[in-house]
């Protein structure tokens, strides 16, 4: 057998799928500092964090039977656990037990479309200038309304309330923002 380092993140996931726990170690290995970085933008307590994202690996270790495989996504399927896992630590006020399976389930493992299309960590990181400049091309605005979504996680309701301005407007403005930067993205 190939070392792990030489398997892909498919091959990886599909080794934890039999309970390998090398197959894990090497997942931490590579996703630990990029899931780090996401969850203290989220979070901003060092603690906090680091209990988040071992939390983030043992949920993949429990859960690994709701990721889609037919998606082949690893990179976004475990970007998108870790940034629900350090929202919903954010909405429960710091209690990472308080929630049931059923709810996170439901509400915090991600679900891809099998319409979006693979991303892995390495073009992820050799796209990463590419996206810097897309989001700096936007307004401050359109900036601000997407950090309330994705890294705040406000829903759309407590976007409105913050803002003071009509849902209607709150849909509209991250539909803009998702937009542009979209078309930032693909350089139109």
């Amino acid at each position: 057998m190939n070392s792990y380092t030489d398997l892909t993140d498919i091959e990886i996931f599909e080794n934890i799928v039999k309970y390998d726990s090398k197959a894990l170690e090497e997942l931490y290995i590579r996703y630990s500092p990029i899931l780090f970085s996401l969850i203290k933008k989220i979070i901003t307590d060092q603690k906090a964090s680091e209990e988040i994202l071992l939390d983030v690996f043992s949920t993949i270790w429990k859960k690994i039977d709701l990721f889609n495989f037919k998606t082949g996504n690893v990179y976004t399927w475990i970007i998108l656990l870790a940034r629900n896992k350090a929202v919903d630590y954010l909405r429960n006020k710091g209690d990472l037990a308080k929630n049931d399976d059923k709810y996170e389930d439901y509400f915090v493992v991600p679900v891809l479309d099998n319409n979006i299309d693979s991303l892995s960590l390495k073009s992820a990181i050799k796209a990463k200038p590419e996206i810097s400049e897309a989001l700096d091309n936007l307004t401050d605005a359109q900036k601000y309304v997407l950090v309330l979504s994705f890294y705040e996680g406000l829903t759309l309701d407590q976007i409105t309330e913050k803002l003071n301005i009509p849902i209607t407007t709150v849909r509209s403005k991250i539909t803009l923002a998702l937009d542009k930067l979209k078309e930032n993205l693909l350089g139109g």
